[in-house]
This record gives structure tokens, C-alpha cells and sequence, in this order.
């Protein structure tokens, strides 16, 4: 098993890994709408700029692997308003991936998410 850490990704906001790897399965840990760089900037306003925000920081860890969003095989979202953000979240999300070509996804409501982040998304990726 491979622990990784990810030269130009945001700062885990906790005790853990960017990714772990196990016979070609990648995990990707969630990432926050943090900028990578500037964990102490306020987050950007809003679900659609917080979603651009964690998919590019996901794609960074995942480039830091040689891995593209292509290669994800399962994503699960966290909103913290699920009602009021569902909407404006999957609008941003399909975006990020090719037509046709979308992940298994799970994406729940929560209670609460770190550093008062309105989303949340991580990925489990294939290599192959």
C-alpha cells in the first residue's frame, strides 16, 4: 500500500493522507474548497465557486498521480445545505467530466463540514 502526499495540493485540514493506493485502486481523500497554497483565505461565496474549487483541487492530487478525472470510478459528496445547493452543485459537477462518462456517485446532506465548507467531494480512481 502507497500513502501519498501531493506536491502543490491544499493542506489536509487534518491527520491524513492526500491519496492511498492498493492494487491499483486510488483514494482520494476529501477535498475542501480550500486554495492550494493559502489554507488560512477565506473560502470563496457559494456552492457553484466552492465546487470548482474542490474539483481542481482534486484533479491536482489526481495529476499528482499521472491520473485524470477520467480515471475515477466513484465519487461522494457532501453539501451542507442538500436542499437549497443540489441543484447549483450537479450543474458545476457534470462539468468536470465527459459526456456520457460520469462516475458512480453517492452525495448526501451533512450537519457540518470542516473549515465551514459548503462542499466536499472524494474519489476512488482505477488505474488501467
Amino acid at each position: 500500500m502507497a500513502f501519498h502526499m501531493i506536491a502543490g495540493a491544499p493542506e489536509p485540514v487534518a491527520t491524513f493522507s492526500h491519496a492511498t493506493e492498493i492494487d491499483g485502486w486510488v483514494f482520494v481523500t476529501g477535498q475542501m474548497p480550500t486554495i492550494p497554497g493559502r489554507p488560512d483565505d477565506p473560502l470563496a461565496e457559494g456552492i457553484a465557486a466552492q465546487t470548482v474549487q474542490v474539483m481542481e483541487n482534486l484533479k491536482t492530487v489526481l495529476g499528482g498521480l499521472g491520473l485524470t478525472l477520467a480515471d475515477v470510478t466513484m465519487a461522494r459528496a457532501y453539501l451542507l445545505h442538500f436542499d437549497r445547493d443540489y441543484a447549483a452543485f450537479n450543474a458545476v459537477y457534470k462539468g468536470f467530466f465527459a459526456e456520457g462518462k460520469l462516475p458512480a456517485r453517492t452525495c448526501v446532506g451533512v450537519s457540518g463540514l470542516a473549515k465551514g465548507a459548503l462542499v466536499e467531494v472524494d474519489l476512488i480512481a482505477r488505474r488501467g
